[in-house]
């Protein structure tokens, strides 16, 4: 380019770093580190739909939770006065924690909008229906659990969802022994 010719800013080069470029992409968020998954959540319900809420943590728990012990088996969410509260999450006790330092099975407040509160009460009072952790992990520095309304499988929903992965598990096998017999002639 010449000095003192004029060019479009659409064909200008960018400039910035990775948070420059998100912003430009109208990203919002970053990338999340899963500290903790309730796998038999999955496997013990049917999930409806799945909300993002904050944690109120003290600071070992935090710090407790970047150790990546945490377990949500036996976790659930209940709706007090308005209020979400994670009941049954088991983040142990910081080992390097003085006086200060946390219970381990404490009920912790989860953040959520106001109509995803009233929302989520109405749908777990019907039959059937509730909430339950999904996974614990860090986005942009801050405690996130990801929650999910969920209804109750039967055991025959259980086996039935057994056999429809072991059946795609099996057909992609198929096709990709396919394609390697393929590639090998």
């Amino acid at each position: 380019m010449s000095k003192g010719m004029y060019v479009p800013k659409e064909s200008q080069p960018k400039q910035g770093g990775a948070a420059a470029a998100k912003a430009r992409d109208g990203e919002k968020g970053g990338k999340r580190k899963i500290v903790a998954q309730n796998k038999k959540a999955r496997h013990d319900y049917a999930i409806i739909d799945t909300y993002e809420a904050g944690l109120v943590l003290m600071g070992t728990e935090v710090k407790s939770l970047r150790e990546g012990r945490t377990s949500l088996t036996d976790g659930f969410v209940q709706i007090d006065r308005g209020e979400a509260w994670l009941h049954n999450a088991h983040i142990p006790e910081y080992h390097q924690g003085s006086w200060t330092n946390h219970s381990a099975r404490r009920k912790r407040k989860l953040l959520l909008h106001r109509e995803e509160i009233d929302k989520l009460e109405a749908k777990s009072q019907e039959t059937g229906h509730t909430i339950v952790p999904l996974a614990l992990y860090f986005k942009d520095g801050r405690a996130k659990a990801e929650i999910a309304l969920a209804r109750g499988k039967k055991e025959y929903d259980k086996r039935q969802t057994l056999r429809e992965k072991q059946d795609r598990r099996e057909s992609d096998r198929a096709i990709a022994a396919a394609k390697r017999r393929q590639r090998g002639v």
